[in-house]
């Protein structure tokens, strides 16, 4: 159900016998769960639902590989108010959200990516994961904190740092052997090349062993665009090889495909006009909370997962009680 007009429809005609399983001593209306979710500590309820996903994310290839990227809720802004960014992490691989913390607007991502690795360090520890993030968060102090918590760190440099980028692009690339993967989706041809040398000495990075070019070839209908990018990360060579390293890459992109995508057009949560205290951050975890069962439950359609569970009242309500 995507606001609270159409909660307190579903629990006006749900079986008794469903509410009594999931707590629900009687038939709570529409305006009951706008009050509750307003009035929700976001905090809490954000942390509760990461230490509960982090029992069942799983690794890759055995290690947690994390990835931590923000989104505006932008149906959320009032004239009194800009719209709430939600930064939040993600397993890759399982598709769960781990954390979520929010930040008035985009302008406070980079403290509040921080701050989520905190909050995960807490709750499930980040010893021995990957974290990965885009190039907003390719600064010494996030990575200083990885590498203070155990983890490794893979972050991408593009032209937001020229500097850097100019001195990583100067790097003698074409001597490099170069690693190549090829594939077919959606009728274009995608070819990943991801080129890896150890860490030159004039990177500040805390930790870091390696850097990489990774350059991304997309052909659609006989047109071709070259995208390339750097990588500084500190996993050295026997932690990850280069095609290790650029599917770790690749499946960071899971967090805008696999979650914020699906939250804006699944769940239109873009459209929705939820505005009233925390309740659109609390409606974006239970979004994402959503997500992350039905993955559970083996669906990789999203949206038959939900028409199959909005006919079916008994199986949703079990998918809540015991994934």
């Amino acid at each position: 159900m995507r606001g609270f007009t159409a909660i307190g429809q579903w629990v006006a005609a749900v079986d008794p016998d469903v509410l009594a399983g999931l707590g629900l001593a009687g038939r709570a209306d529409e305006s009951t769960f706008r009050r509750l979710f307003a009035a929700l500590d976001a905090d809490l309820l954000d942390r509760l639902l990461g230490v509960w996903a982090a029992t069942r994310a799983g690794t890759v290839e055995g290690r947690r590989v994390i990835a931590i990227d923000g989104k505006t809720v932008r149906g959320a802004r009032t004239r009194a108010r800009t719209a709430p960014h939600l930064v939040a992490a993600l397993a890759h691989g399982s598709g769960l959200v781990l954390g979520q913390v929010a930040t008035p607007d985009k302008g406070g991502e980079i403290i509040a990516a921080r701050d989520l690795l905190d909050v995960l360090d807490c709750s499930a520890g980040l010893a021995g994961a990957v974290v990965t993030m885009d190039a907003l968060h390719a600064q010494h102090a996030t990575a200083a904190r990885l590498v203070a918590a155990g983890a490794d760190y893979v972050l991408t440099v593009k032209g937001n740092q020229p500097t850097l980028f100019g001195r990583l692009k100067r790097l003698p690339w074409k001597d490099v052997h170069a690693s190549t993967r090829s594939e077919r989706t959606r009728g274009r041809r995608v070819t990943r090349t991801i080129k890896v040398v150890q860490v030159p000495d004039w990177i500040e990075f805390t930790g870091a062993a390696q850097v990489a070019q990774l350059r991304r070839i997309v052909t659609r209908g006989g047109k071709k665009t070259v995208e390339v990018a750097y990588l500084v990360t500190s996993a050295d060579v026997r932690a990850a090889p280069p095609q290790v390293l650029a599917a770790w890459v690749q499946s960071h992109w899971h967090i805008e495909n696999r979650l914020h995508w699906v939250r804006d057009v699944t769940f239109g949560e873009d459209a929705s006009r939820i505005r009233a205290g925390v309740a659109p951050r609390v409606m974006a975890t239970l979004r994402s909370l959503v997500i992350g069962l039905l993955r559970l439950a083996g669906w990789t359609n999203i949206a038959a997962g939900l028409r199959h569970h909005a006919r079916h009242d008994q199986p949703a309500a079990n998918l809540v009680l015991t994934a």
